[in-house]
This record gives C-alpha cells, sequence and structure tokens, in this order.
C-alpha cells in the first residue's frame, strides 16, 4: 500500500510566507545570502529555549527575519506591521468558524 506524502507545509500561511521571501530574492527585494544568514540568528535566539519543530514556531521565527529585512531596507516599518497583524488578527476574531478571514478595507 503506497501512504500519501506529507505536504511540504503544515498551514497555507507557512506556504504563503515562504512563496514571498522567494518571490522578495527573485525580483532582487532581498539577498539569499543575508536572509540566510539572518534568518539563522533568529533561529538561534528562538532554538535556545527550544527547538524549533518546523511548525508555527519556526515559521513565526522566518516572518521575524522577514519584517526586520523589510523594515531596514525601508519596505515595511516595523509600526506598519505591527498595524497589519493587529487588523487580521482581529478580523480572523471576528470570522464565524469556516468563513474565509477577510480584512475590512
Amino acid at each position: 500500500m503506497t501512504t500519501a506524502p506529507e505536504p511540504a507545509f503544515l498551514e497555507p500561511w507557512h506556504a504563503q510566507l515562504f512563496a514571498l521571501t522567494v518571490h522578495l530574492n527573485d525580483s532582487g527585494r532581498l539577498d539569499w545570502g543575508d536572509w540566510a544568514a539572518r534568518f539563522g540568528a533568529t533561529l538561534a535566539v528562538h532554538g535556545l529555549d527550544r527547538d524549533l519543530d518546523g511548525g508555527d514556531d519556526y515559521f513565526n521565527a522566518w516572518l521575524e527575519t522577514l519584517e526586520a529585512i523589510l523594515a531596514d531596507v525601508g519596505a515595511a516599518a516595523p509600526d506598519e506591521a505591527a498595524q497589519l497583524r493587529e487588523a487580521w488578527r482581529q478580523a480572523y476574531l471576528n470570522t464565524p468558524h469556516g468563513a474565509p478571514v477577510r480584512l475590512s478595507t
């Protein structure tokens, strides 16, 4: 009996974050070598307490690194990222179960 392969990403947002990072690299908005070094440093900081498991903790560290890089190059100010994160959180909390989460415009 053949088993189905496990998905490459546990959550859709993990795949979206990965794709966004690859796109930013491909479009010249970030350097992959710099990205990898900074992500490694973020993982080292977060991994001091425990091993990261490749799930949300890993991708939260990924997001933290990407947000820092985008802030450093002036593409996304930290306060704007925080406001957007809070808007998504509120949208999620106010969305009925099973319905797509959407930001109000």
